[in-house]
């Protein structure tokens, strides 16, 4: 059977920094999916799991969702109800007029809207609750933030199981079991995957190096760190120059020193557990860290892993729903083998 290999990304839930939780994440969910309307449970009633998102095009589906006793194990799909899918027919050849000195044939393009009573899936996540740990697999173009909206969708609007005044929290976390020996956290390092390459120092001085491109209007992600800095400096017209400018052998390095002076706060050690969400979202690539003790030199500082995936067929883009599941509580079992997370 094919395979494909994805990051196993982890997250801990906290309804809005309680002490003592009331209920784990997936007893609510499947309080919530328990719950019944016109005889009927929400697991046998998918129409109820649609999440509309803001702007009216796009919805989040629950769509396979099982409760497997030790977890709660579901399949989100990111659905667009109005886009169009472009497709080049083979079977069709014209000769156009390119340029004063082109004529060439080519393969004509069309776009098409789905089918009737049919929708594009722009993006999917497979998600393990179990205990208040969360595991998910993603592609395409869902994010970690969708699954925290959906699932705050689903507890709060949904069915109403997590009370007033608590809210959904879904933590990325530095891997304790490599970063435990280092001390406060002074320099995270990414490297590979789709940020190039960007370093951040957290304690006295920040730097960032990002690669450029000669596209401005479609820049990666990680243009998002350097333009601002850039922009300030120059204003947006330059910036905009400088950008076009650049070859495809250049790149774009901004430095900025930041003097932080005292002790460190309890708001500035939450930052790092943000930028621990924001680097696992925007990038597949390795982070290392480095603390005032030591450093963490090599393996990968966010808690994740990758994973080998079975698939139906071979080039699919869907994953065996099964071996999802399988493959997400053996990171489970694994972790809190490792103790990197506690049972």
């Amino acid at each position: 059977m094919p395979t494909a290999y994805h990051f196993v990304h982890y997250r801990k839930f906290s309804s809005g920094g309680a002490e003592t939780e009331p209920s784990t994440l997936e007893d609510l969910c499947r309080t919530a999916l328990s719950q019944t309307s016109r005889g009927l449970s929400l697991w046998a009633r998918a129409s109820d799991r649609l999440q509309d998102l803001p702007g009216g095009s796009r919805q989040i589906i629950l769509n396979k969702v099982a409760d497997l006793t030790s977890a709660v194990f579901g399949e989100l799909c990111l659905a667009d109800t109005r886009g169009l899918q472009a497709l080049m027919q083979i079977s069709a050849k014209e000769q156009v007029e390119l340029s004063d000195i082109t004529t060439a044939e080519i393969f004509q393009l069309d776009e098409r809207a789905a089918p009737t009573g049919s929708q594009f899936i722009r993006g999917m996540a497979y998600w393990l609750a179990i205990g208040n740990h969360v595991f998910f697999v993603k592609t395409s173009n869902m994010t970690g933030e969708l699954l925290k909206g959906y699932i705050t969708w689903l507890l709060k609007e949904r069915t109403a199981v997590l009370g007033a005044g608590r809210t959904v929290e879904l933590q990325a976390e530095f891997d304790r079991a490599l970063a435990s020996d280092i001390g406060d956290i002074r320099r995270l390092r990414v490297k590979g995957g789709t940020a190039g390459r960007m370093v951040v120092d957290t304690d006295d001085q920040g730097e960032r190096t990002v690669r450029s491109s000669k596209s401005v209007g479609g820049r990666f992600a990680e243009f998002s760190q350097a333009i601002p800095i850039v922009e300030a400096l120059f204003g947006p017209a330059k910036t905009e120059s400088l950008l076009a400018s650049l070859g495809p052998e250049e790149h774009l390095a901004v430095e900025a020193e930041v003097k932080v002076k005292g002790r460190r706060t309890e708001a500035s050690k939450a930052q790092l557990r943000t930028l621990a969400n924001d680097l696992d979202d925007i990038t597949d690539g390795e982070v290392q860290v480095e603390g005032k003790d030591g450093k963490v030199s090599d393996g990968d500082a966010i808690l994740r892993t990758s994973m080998p995936f079975d698939l139906p067929h071979e080039g699919a883009n869907l994953l065996d729903f099964n071996n999802v599941a399988d493959q997400l509580q053996e990171v489970y079992s694994r972790f809190v083998r490792d103790g990197k997370i506690p049972q």
